[in-house]
Formats: C-alpha cells, sequence, structure tokens
C-alpha cells in the first residue's frame, strides 16, 4: 500500500490505521468512488471494516442475490447493519450465504423483500444469534415456521417487523415470544389472522415490550386489549387503528396499567366515546401524539380533558370527527400544551369548525401543519388572516371548484382552485 510506486502524498505521510480512520466516515457511494482512484484506496475503501453499516435503499435496490454475497464475504464478521429494503431480486439462496459470512450482523431490513421464504429465517437463527432488529415488512411467504426458528436461534431480538405477513398466526406468536423474551417493539400491522389468544401468548412472555402495532388485526377486541395492558405495564407506543371492535373498555385498560403512553394510534375505532379518552387523559400525562380520526362518537369534551392532563401533546388527528367545534379548539389552543407543544393538528371533514377555530390557533405558536381538507366553513380570508400571525405554518386545505353560471356564447377560464397548499 505504501510503496515507492504509489504517488499519493497521503498514503506516504500517514499511517494505514489513521487512513482507515478516516475512511470510516464515509457513505457507500463515497468509498466505492475512491476504490477507483489507486490500488491503495482500494484496498483501504473496501477494507472490511469501513462496512459495519450498509443501506442499499439510499443506493440501489435492483441488486442480484450475487452482490449480497460479494458484500458479505467482504465484510464478513465486521458488518452489524445491513438493509435490503425493496431489493426484490434478493431471495433465500443469497441470504444463507449472508448469514454463514456475517454472524455479527445486529441490525437486518429486508422490508418488500418478498422472494423470501422460511429458509431465510432458518438461516438467520442458525447463524445470527446476535440479531436484535429485524425487519420482514411484506415478506408475504412467511409462516410460523420462521418465528418458531427466530425464537430458537435469535433470542436476543428487541425488534421485530411482521406488518402484513398475512400468513402468521397465534401458533407463530406464541412460538416466538416464548423464545424471544426481550422483546420491545413488535409491529404487526395487517397480519389479519390474529386473534386475542396471540395477544394473551404476548402478555404472558414479553414484559419488556414499549412499542405495539396492531394495525388493521380486525379480529382484536377489548379482551385481547385488557390481556396486554395488564402484562405491559411499560408500553409507550400503541397502535390498535382499523381494530373496529374496541369499545372505552380497551381505553381503560390502558388509563389504568399503562401510565408511561406517549404514542395512541385509534384511527377507525368508532366506538371509542369521551368517556373512555376522559380517562385516558388523567392517567397518561406524557401522551404525546394522538391519531382519532374517524373516532366518530367523541365530541369537544375528549379535548376538554386533552387540554388539562396533556401537556406534552404534539399532533393530534381529528380528521372526521363530526361533533368538534370551534369551542373544543379554544380549549386546546388555550391549554399548555396548545401554547408550547403542538406542532401537527388534523381537522379534515370537521364540518362545524369554522374560522373562529383559526382564531384560537394564533395562540399556538409552535403549529407547523394544519389540515382543514374538506372544513366547508372555513374560508380562504379565515386562513390568511390566521397566516398573517402564523407565517410559518403550512395549511392544506381544499375548495371546491367554482362552477360558473351558463355563458351565452363563448366561455372563459376557467380556473381549479383544488388542494391548495397556502
Amino acid at each position: 500500500v505504501f510503496s515507492n510506486n504509489d504517488e499519493g502524498l497521503i498514503n506516504k505521510k500517514l499511517p494505514k490505521e489513521l487512513l482507515l480512520r478516516i475512511f470510516s466516515f464515509l457513505d457507500i457511494v463515497t468509498l466505492c468512488r475512491c476504490a477507483q482512484i489507486s490500488k491503495a484506496w482500494n484496498i483501504l475503501a473496501l477494507d472490511g471494516s469501513n462496512w459495519q453499516r450498509i443501506d442499499l435503499f439510499n443506493f440501489q435496490t435492483d441488486v442480484e442475490g450475487r452482490v449480497v454475497e460479494n458484500i458479505s464475504k467482504r465484510c464478513g464478521g465486521f458488518l452489524r447493519k445491513l438493509s435490503l429494503r425493496g431489493c426484490i431480486g434478493v431471495g433465500d439462496s443469497s441470504l444463507k450465504t449472508f448469514a454463514q459470512n456475517c454472524r455479527n450482523i445486529e441490525h437486518l431490513n429486508l422490508n418488500g423483500c418478498t422472494k423470501i421464504t422460511d429458509s431465510t429465517c432458518y438461516s438467520l437463527s442458525r447463524f445470527c444469534s446476535k440479531l436484535k432488529h429485524l425487519d420482514l415488512t411484506s415478506c408475504v411467504s412467511i409462516t410460523n415456521s420462521s418465528l418458531k426458528g427466530i425464537s430458537e436461534g435469535c433470542r436476543n431480538l428487541e425488534y421485530l417487523n411482521l406488518s402484513w405477513c398475512d400468513q402468521i398466526t397465534k401458533d407463530g406468536i406464541e412460538a416466538l415470544v416464548r423464545g424471544c423474551r426481550g422483546l420491545k417493539a413488535l409491529l404487526l400491522r395487517g397480519c389479519t389472522q390474529l386473534e386475542d389468544e396471540a395477544l394473551k401468548h404476548i402478555q404472558n412472555y414479553c414484559h419488556e415490550l414499549v412499542s405495539l402495532n396492531f394495525q388493521s388485526c380486525s379480529r382484536i377486541t377489548d379482551e385481547g386489549v385488557v390481556q396486554i395492558c395488564r402484562g405491559c405495564h411499560r408500553l409507550q407506543a400503541l397502535c390498535l387503528s382499523g381494530c373496529s371492535n374496541l369499545t372505552d373498555a380497551s381505553l381503560t385498560a390502558l388509563a389504568l396499567n399503562c401510565p408511561r403512553l406517549q404514542i395512541l394510534e385509534a384511527a377507525r375505532c368508532s366506538h371509542l366515546t369521551d368517556a373512555g379518552f376522559t380517562l385516558l387523559a388523567r392517567n397518561c400525562h406524557d401522551l404525546e401524539k394522538m391519531d382519532l380520526e374517524e373516532c366518530i362518537l367523541i365530541t369537544d369534551s375528549t379535548l376538554v380533558q386533552l387540554s388539562v392532563h396533556c401537556p406534552k401533546l404534539q399532533a393530534l388527528s381529528l380528521s372526521h370527527c363530526e361533533l368538534i367545534t370551534d369551542d373544543g379548539i379554544l380549549h386546546l389552543s388555550n391549554s399548555t400544551c396548545g401554547h408550547e407543544r403542538l406542532r401537527v393538528l388534523e381537522l379534515d371533514n370537521c364540518l362545524l369548525i369554522t374560522d373562529v377555530a383559526l382564531e384560537h390557533l394564533e395562540n399556538c405558536r409552535g403549529l407547523e401543519r394544519l389540515e382543514l381538507y374538506d372544513c366547508q366553513q372555513v374560508t380562504r380570508a379565515g386562513i390568511k388572516r390566521m397566516r398573517a400571525q402564523l407565517p410559518h405554518v403550512k395549511v392544506h386545505a381544499y375548495f371546491a371548484p367554482v362552477t360558473p353560471p351558463t355563458a351565452v356564447g363563448g366561455s372563459g377560464q376557467r380556473l381549479c382552485r383544488c388542494c391548495v397548499i397556502l
């Protein structure tokens, strides 16, 4: 590397260890460019110690399996983090080679790698015992067998994303949680076969969980959520959007058992009422983000309780909550969270909201985004007045195109004002 034939002064003056340290700060694209400069830099750039973290999504997603195999052979035990998100050409064979060569891998993202099957999970279980973070989103061929393998060989797992792996059932969840009791985040969006019994298994074994996602798991009822709350007192983020069978019993269980809750997504849970959210607000004072879209029974009373008891609230979605009025927005904007914390407020299709609400929101000095699609009583003039006080806020509104009167003779130009971003 440091022969007289290499004319680069930097190669002569700096020791190899220092040069490697410099190269370690470069991203994957820059390393590849450096590798083309000279033989010396090729050796330095492609040294396995520089390839501990690789994200091919930001580089190239149409990679073939042999590329992954070559990377694994070059990096070997140095590689700690690899993202193959969206690499649909990568299959089981390549990932078996990867698992054999990169046994120190801790973070692996296979989101959208639709070719992989249970075979990949068997390989990870056999060779990658240090794995902590695994994303299998949309790997639709994954079955319960994968979870059994992971539970046996990857017991250090802390994060697992199985979203849209719709072959998973309660039996797979039971096998998983028996072996991976240190899980802190489990994402099960779109696992439509899951029922309350799966949640009971989670409650029995995974007491360290801080994040759970059951979006669109429509078979889940209050019974399952109550079980989760009783066993997972450290829960900070919970998504129940699309779990349309839930009632205030679930909110009560959250309020009484999960005081650390920061994020609650309950969109399209249309049976939830002010009573449930009142109890939740009075017990969960750390709430920062709430998605209550299409919780059609809630009224201004919920906003009053959130205003009084949840001073850390930063983002709130009330889209399609058609009983919300200007008075509710008044309480929200005059609260501690309104003055100091609120950044995002979504009021799409809140038909009772008028320009008066926008006047109240002028008190929310930190507001960054406001959604007003189909708020039919909000006017362009009202938005303009609010933005004069809050010039940094992004307001997304919808104004139906004006239908011109029938013209005699020719027609003038029609201007569409849809989706105006002010």
